[in-house]
């Protein structure tokens, strides 16, 4: 559905969209398909007349485990992809924060650098008791242009996001629900979101999308401000010798 390649499944019930990142057996790790899926995946979500709202997953034992490492490596070396890769991160997150319809994230296990993205960007989060957030961009020697960084500061205090950003600390869903990362801790998390997801198509739609749109706009400006800088900081990260190294470590092959 939506022309999405197979490692994004969309399927339809009635108004109401499940969107699972489907690429299990990697742990839902992001490779360019994935990542160029997503780019263009919100616009498509919401240029369909029909949908109300949309659940997010992840199949298997993951949300996301973040970026594929391969797919890392293959970034430090071919700057044509590379620079496709940094727009579509740009595409992805204002087409989240733009999308017409409420997203609510089912966060099945950890959700890991964009995957914890996703989750900062929805508009509900339901988590099962064992899944955790993190951004590990710095330990593999990133800036975050997609990250959680570029939400968290109007998510949770200056300190935290800090904390968080530079150790790549992960965050428990009871303290992702605390600090207010998350909505609810739920043993079948992808069930409470789509209940969640049926109570909201049963309101009226104008005011839906469009208190999701006033509070949005507030999302977007601190985006906004932030993330033409993480763009170039990131495109440079990728050439370090840092980067580099730390690829190469995680690439080697297991002797």
């Amino acid at each position: 559905m939506y022309g999405m390649p197979e490692e994004i499944e969309v399927t339809a019930e009635g108004p109401l969209r499940i969107i699972t990142l489907n690429r299990p057996d990697a742990l839902n790790a992001v490779n360019d398909a994935l990542h160029s899926g997503l780019a263009d995946l919100w616009t498509r979500l919401s240029e369909d007349p029909e949908v109300r709202a949309a659940v997010l997953t992840g199949r298997g034992k993951a949300f996301s485990a973040g970026g594929d490492f391969g797919y890392l490596k293959e970034l430090g070396e071919d700057p044509a992809l590379r620079a496709k890769t940094i727009r579509h991160g740009r595409e992805l997150v204002l087409g989240m924060a733009r999308c017409r319809v409420p997203v609510i994230s089912a966060v099945n296990g950890p959700a890991v650098g964009l995957g914890c993205t996703l989750v900062a960007l929805s508009d509900m989060v339901y988590m099962n008791p064992a899944a955790y957030l993190a951004d590990p961009h710095v330990q593999v020697g990133l800036v975050a242009a997609d990250g959680g960084p570029l939400t968290w500061p109007l998510q949770i205090s200056l300190l935290q996001a800090k904390e968080f950003a530079l150790t790549g600390t992960r965050i428990s869903a009871e303290r992702a629900v605390g600090l207010g990362l998350a909505n609810h801790v739920a043993d079948d998390p992808f069930a409470e979101a789509v209940a969640c997801a049926k109570k909201m198509m049963e309101l009226p739609q104008q005011a839906v999308e469009s208190t999701k749109r006033m509070l949005n706009i507030h999302l977007e400006r601190a985006v906004l401000a932030s993330l033409d800088y993480a763009n170039a900081a990131e495109d440079l990260s990728f050439q370090t010798d840092d980067f580099r190294a730390t690829i190469a470590r995680l690439t080697a092959p297991k002797s």
